[in-house]
């Protein structure tokens, strides 16, 4: 009897956490889909090099591939067309997971929007050191900020590496 309820409980605890993590996938997916289409902003980013930001056009296109858990990221930048580049963003099945990045916290704000924010371990800087990234996406209806900041490791206080701030394009939807 004793096994029995040992079974029991830790068969809850599955479907418990299967539940959740299907809830997480299906809400990180359904935020996702809200920025489908055409955007229009800018890029502000710190050069290294002069240890200034800059700020230039940006543009975005997003799409979700068929009904997949992934979606196409095309970044366009208008004064600077060698740059544009498409990403694959991936919503990982549990939805724990966006691409690389670890989802830390999800949350809706006072206004509506939904933030994100995300880690992952990698190498930055000009001395390509080891950092950590946060990234937060800030998801509105007619807004959309996707920011960067970095905290090299050994360091105590975070860098702003770059933003996206975009307003939807409702001349061109797709």
């Amino acid at each position: 009897m004793k096994m029995l309820r040992i079974y029991m409980a830790v068969l809850a605890i599955l479907i418990a956490a299967t539940g959740n993590a299907q809830t997480n996938f299906k809400t990180l997916i359904k935020t996702f889909e809200g920025i489908t289409g055409n955007w229009q902003g800018s890029l502000t980013y710190l050069d290294y090099s002069t240890g200034k930001p800059y700020t230039m056009p940006a543009d975005m296109s997003f799409k979700r591939i068929n009904n997949t858990n992934r979606f196409l990221l095309y970044n366009i930048y208008p004064n600077e067309k060698s740059a544009n580049s498409i990403d694959t963003i991936t919503i990982s099945t549990n939805g724990d997971y966006i691409g690389n990045e670890q989802v830390k916290s999800r949350r809706k704000l006072s206004n509506g929007d939904i933030e994100i924010i995300t880690e992952e371990r990698g190498k930055d800087g000009n001395d390509n050191k080891d950092a950590t990234f946060r990234h937060t996406y800030i998801i509105g209806k007619q807004t959309c900020r996707i920011r960067k900041d970095v905290l090299f490791e050994g360091a105590k206080e975070w860098i702003n590496r770059h933003e996206y701030v975009y307003k939807r394009n409702t001349n061109n939807q797709n």
